[in-house]
């Protein structure tokens, strides 16, 4: 993995956001996905320089994905590395609401931070 995707899946990893659980490296047909959240069909994909030469191919992966019924997200690596709260930010507004209550039972988000949760107790990757 890039250190971009060292620093997302650090964040991603063991349902720290809003309890989803997120897979890295996962084959979807003919393709492998950086991130998968396969309950909520959402692909998080990182790209670093060498996708500005490949602007076709990444468009028609990103087709196949949509119509597998998969929403695609994309970032480039420095916008995961310099803004990670707001990439972040923008992972859990493509999740939706929360799956479990924010500390007092409010679903509220207040900030990027609010948004990373502990690990479900005995939760192994």
């Amino acid at each position: 993995m890039t250190e971009a995707e060292q620093a997302l899946w650090a964040k991603l990893r063991r349902r720290q956001v809003l309890g989803h659980k997120f897979r890295r490296q996962q084959p979807l047909g003919g393709y492998v996905v950086d991130f998968v959240c396969l309950e909520h069909k959402l692909v998080i994909e990182v790209d670093g320089g060498q996708h500005a030469d490949q602007l076709e191919d990444d468009v028609q992966r990103t087709r196949w994905l949509e119509d597998q019924g998969f929403e695609v997200l994309r970032f480039w690596n420095h916008q995961v590395l310099c803004e990670l709260d707001a990439v972040l930010q923008a992972v859990a507004d493509a999740l939706g609401p929360p799956t479990r209550p924010a500390c007092g039972g409010s679903t509220q988000r207040s900030s990027p931070n609010a948004l990373l949760g502990s690990p479900a107790r005995g939760e192994v990757e």
